[in-house]
Parts: structure tokens; C-alpha cells; sequence
């Protein structure tokens, strides 16, 4: 569809438009629309929409010349196109322009406006000091298959409850396994809603996920586990992340979430002579929240724990840190089985580092037992043999 340039246009990325799309498919409920200056303040008073729980306001604030100017000059009734890369992604009814503070806003989002603070400094270059509010349409619409995955797999068993979980799995390591396996035993059907950022610090979506679709396809019972890819906008951020995740977690279908106990919007803090969590402030979203244990490898009890449960103390402990892990491989280095599993490690590591090896099949003929016979091997294959000579034991 294309609409007339005698229309005003408006400039956003794909995190703005990411946000947009939630909105218009239900996933941010009670968020129904663009807020204007007096359901802002009122928001950032009460933190309620309709008595439910939603901890900033839903605005529109792009950032940028272009945008201010076109902004400043709206008036209400008038309608405006949305670009995103360079097509069109919406028209905008105006309701209503009012000026905002960059730096506030942030400081809702992240409970700081520190510059340093890398989160911070993304976002604001992203904000400009013109918000519009108005009805909005998304041009060229497609349906959110993953709502009818969801709901497609609650059929098949029959689930009575359906609990989510949010990861980044970047890398997937033996903790995020036991936290899966634990979610899965007391649950019907598991929800992983797996992260998609818009940065590139992080393992690329696609091996992210592959690598999970391999400990659920062969470890898993497969039919009771979906993934679901969220798009890991600046909205998800902060202090306040467990609310919007349990607010995308309910209008996705599920009735629970579990979120590990290193989640980094599980900050503590004190309230009334007793220690609450950010948990304790969702109001109205009826979604039943578990904070799971934080697992760790204790090398007195030569497995993977619970903190709760192991009585050893931290001079016994391996904690499992995923930028540390990730570190590794990104260093080419297998990390230890007792870490990640080694066909995980495997997977990541020749995705990571392709064609690494001169001559692949000479090293593995040259280190490895073989058969005798001829046969092509793929570096996934090396590592894995590799990390078998790893945990060989007798000479040690």
C-alpha cells in the first residue's frame, strides 16, 4: 500500500516499531494505544492501567531532526506516515504532541539516566523531546503466528497450565537446562521465550535457537516445550523487565513464569521492615510468578545444585556466568562439559569459527581412532572428538 508523500512522515527504527506491533496484536495489555501527556502522568503516578500493573508510559518519541520538526508542527485530526528502514509501516491519526524529558524517561526504564550505563546511552540517543499520541494502523499486516503455535500446542496436551520462561541462552549452559527441566516438572506445556535483540553482542538468534531445538529435540519431551522468538526491545528493559515480561507472558496464554534467581530485574529492596522484589509490585496481570533456584557446580558433591541445598560455600562452587562462558568460545575455546554440553559447545563453536582448520580431515585422522575408512567430517564432528580426549582420565 502506498499512501500519498503529501502526508507528514515520521522516521522510527525497528525496536519503535517492534513495540508498535505488540500493541496492536494484544501482547502488551492493558496497553491498548499510544498515551497521551495526561494518561503519561497518570501512569507514572499510580504505575496502574486500568488497575493493572504497567511501571512506564506508552509513548512515541522519535528521535531526530526530521522528527521534532514534523512533531512540533502537527495538529490534531491530522494524519501522519510511519516508516521503518525506509517503508511504510503505519499511519498515525494525531491526538495529541507534548513535550518530554529524554533523561526521565530513561530513568523510569532503567531506575537511572547514568550516561555510562549502556543501556541508557542506546536508548536516549533513540528519544527525542517530541512524543504523539493518536490511533494508529499497521499497513501491510501480518497475523502473529506464534499466538496460534501457542495455542496449538496447549491443545495437543491438553495443558492445564502453561508456564513461560524468558532467556537470552547465550550460550545455552547446564544451568539453563536444570532451570528447563525443573520449569517442565511441574508444568503441562513450556513456553521459552527465546530473546532477539537488536545489537550484535550477543550469538546470532538462529544459533541461539538451534542449539536449544537440539537439547529439546533429543532431551526433552518435545511436544510439551515450544520456543518463541521476542523481539528484546528497549521496553524490556531495566528494573522493570519481570512486569513486561509477565504482561507478554499472560496475553501469549500462559498462566505462570518462572525467572531465575539472577534475573537482572530481580533487584531487592527494602519496603515496610520486610525485603520485597520488584514480583511483589505486579498488581491486576493474573499470572502466577516462581523465582527458581540459582544453580551452581559444587566439586564436593561432583554435581549441579541448588545454592539452597548445598552446603559447601562458595570455595566449592562453579557459578555458571554465560558471558564468561561465551568469552571462551568466542576464543575458540571448548569450554568444559561440565559447563555446556559438548554438542552444544560443538555446534556454537564451528558456526562460530568456520573453516578454522587448514586441512580438517588430516587433523582428525592424525588425533582420533578411526575406522580405517575414508569419511568426510565436519568440524562440529572434530570438536566433539576433541572433547572425548578431553574427559579421558587413565593418565591423569
Amino acid at each position: 500500500m502506498t499512501l500519498s508523500r503529501k502526508n507528514k512522515t515520521l522516521y522510527i527504527d525497528k525496536e519503535a516499531a517492534s513495540a508498535l506491533e505488540l500493541v496492536s496484536e494484544g501482547l502488551l495489555s492493558p496497553v491498548t494505544k499510544l498515551m497521551n501527556e495526561a494518561e503519561s502522568k497518570e501512569v507514572l503516578r499510580t504505575g496502574l492501567i486500568n488497575r493493572k500493573s504497567f511501571p512506564f508510559p506508552f509513548i512515541l518519541a522519535p528521535s531526530g531532526k526530521k522528527n521534532e520538526d514534523i512533531l512540533a508542527s502537527l495538529e490534531k485530526g491530522e494524519e501522519v506516515i510511519i516508516l521503518c528502514d525506509g517503508e511504510e509501516f503505519a499511519t498515525l491519526v494525531v491526538d495529541e504532541t507534548f513535550t518530554i524529558d529524554p533523561k526521565e524517561r530513561v530513568k523510569h526504564i532503567y531506575g537511572t539516566d547514568d550516561l555510562t550505563h549502556p543501556g541508557v546511552m542506546t536508548t536516549i540517543k533513540r528519544l527525542g523531546k517530541w512524543a504523539v499520541s493518536g490511533e494508529y494502523k499497521l499497513l501491510n499486516k501480518v497475523p502473529n503466528e506464534n499466538i496460534k503455535k501457542i495455542r496449538h500446542a496447549k491443545e495437543l496436551v491438553n495443558a492445564k497450565h502453561t508456564t513461560s520462561l524468558v532467556m537470552a541462552a547465550n550460550p545455552l549452559h547446564r544451568a539453563h537446562e536444570r532451570l528447563i527441566r525443573q520449569t517442565l516438572d511441574t508444568t503441562d506445556l513450556l513456553v521459552i521465550f527465546l530473546l532477539k535483540p537488536y545489537d550484535n553482542t550477543n550469538l546470532s538468534y538462529e544459533i541461539r535457537k538451534e542449539a536449544l531445538e537440539f537439547f529439546i529435540n533429543n532431551f526433552l519431551p518435545k511436544n510439551r516445550v515450544v520456543i518463541i522468538p521476542l523481539e528484546n526491545s528497549y521496553i524490556f528493559a531495566g528494573y522493570n523487565e519481570i512486569i513486561i515480561d509477565a504482561i507478554v507472558a499472560k496475553n501469549y496464554g500462559c498462566d505462570r513464569l518462572t525467572i531465575g534467581r539472577n534475573h537482572a530485574g530481580l533487584g531487592m529492596f527494602y519496603d515496610c521492615n520486610s525485603n520485597k522484589s520488584i514480583v511483589d509490585k505486579v498488581t491486576g496481570i493474573n499470572i502466577e510468578i516462581t523465582v527458581a533456584s540459582e544453580y551452581v557446580y559444587c566439586d564436593q558433591c561432583t554435581t549441579l545444585v541448588s545454592k539452597n541445598t548445598c552446603p559447601h560455600g562458595q570455595h566449592h562452587q562453579i557459578s555458571y556466568h554465560a558471558d564468561s562462558i561465551l568469552e571462551l568460545l568466542e576464543a575458540g575455546l571448548l569450554p568444559p562439559a561440565v559447563l555446556v554440553r559438548k554438542e552444544i559447545s560443538a555446534f556454537i563453536l564451528s558456526k562460530l569459527i568456520p573453516n578454522r582448520f587448514k586441512n580438517l580431515e588430516k587433523l582428525y585422522y592424525d588425533t582420533f581412532p578411526v575406522k580405517g575408512l575414508l569419511e568426510e567430517h565436519s568440524e562440529k564432528d572434530f570438536y566433539l572428538e576433541l572433547m572425548k580426549l578431553y574427559q579421558t582420565t587413565s593418565l591423569t
